[in-house]
């Protein structure tokens, strides 16, 4: 028993993560309906960027948390303005080859300035562990989790109180008609690769404090696999995203705790697979029809 509970708390720990990192995937998915699979590598970016101010400085965490934020959200609106806006009233393939030959251009513009060779990421974060009987439960696996979820609540807290996220909302619903009630498009769009950028930086730092190694690709997996923890929960909706990085995460510790660390991914794919022939709109989805 003491076991399978660790292995949860390792689950909802990189799940954690998982769910930050889908969070933005589905904003920027909700508003614009794009895929944007250079998301990945804006955490790799941030990860960058903290490891060079803990390198580099002797600033809290805190502050080099923030700072990395600061990065990522002008590296995300800056992508967004060059290209993916001229890119909207193309096919939404157009978009989607786009998202990808940005991913590249990351990866290998971050191998140019650092070199393909992984770099260990200082860990500054000396927390208290919980003490619960025979289980032991770290502060960063505290801190994880509950950043997660407060983030999560402050995100849905602001798309529906907040004068920004009811824009956001219209947009979602339809472009045009937001844009003739006087709606600034642009500007809508651009908060909202912002704010997705600001989940990736931090899901970057507790990423790579909790696997303390940064390399020029490191954001691949898992922004693959939070990709999947949206379209798992059901793709646009902030609990489903949030829901879905926590079972990839959980599905993914008990296999390596019970199973093989090997078949991991393949467990993790699976059962997305089994979500979408079930209910291919995901767990929280709702089928939509559409006038054809």
């Amino acid at each position: 028993m003491d076991r399978l509970l660790s292995q949860l708390i390792n689950g909802l720990h990189v799940g954690s993560v998982y769910a930050l990192i889908a969070l933005g995937y589905t904003m920027v998915y909700g508003i614009v309906k794009l895929i944007n699979f250079a998301h990945g590598d804006i955490i790799m970016v941030g990860a960058y960027a903290a490891l060079m101010l803990f390198t580099n400085t002797a600033l809290p965490f805190v502050v080099v948390v923030v700072m990395a934020v600061a990065v990522c959200v002008v590296l995300g609106v800056v992508i967004e303005r060059i290209a993916y806006k001229p890119l909207r009233s193309s096919p939404r393939i157009s978009s989607l080859i786009t998202t990808i030959g940005v991913s590249f251009f990351l990866q290998n513009s971050i191998q140019l300035m650092f070199s393909p060779t992984p770099r260990p990421f200082p860990v500054r974060v000396n927390l208290p562990s919980l003490i619960v009987g025979p289980l032991r439960v770290s502060g960063l696996t505290l801190l994880t989790i509950l950043t997660a979820v407060a983030l999560m609540i402050l995100l849905e807290l602001f798309v529906r109180r907040t004068r920004m996220g009811k824009a956001m909302r219209a947009v979602s619903e339809d472009i045009s008609a937001a844009q003739l009630m006087g709606i600034n498009i642009n500007t809508t769009i651009s908060v909202t690769f912002a704010i997705g950028a600001c989940l990736a930086a931090v899901g970057a730092v507790l990423y790579s404090t909790a696997y303390p190694t940064v390399s020029p690709t490191m954001g691949a997996l898992p922004g693959l696999k939070a990709f999947i923890a949206a379209v798992l929960g059901g793709i646009g909706l902030m609990p489903g995203a949030m829901i879905g990085g926590f079972i990839m995460g959980v599905a993914e510790s008990l296999t390596k705790g019970y199973v093989s660390t090997q078949l991991a991914d393949a467990v993790v794919f699976g059962i997305l697979i089994i979500v979408l022939l079930v209910k291919p709109s995901g767990l929280l989805g709702k089928n939509v029809n559409e006038k054809v």
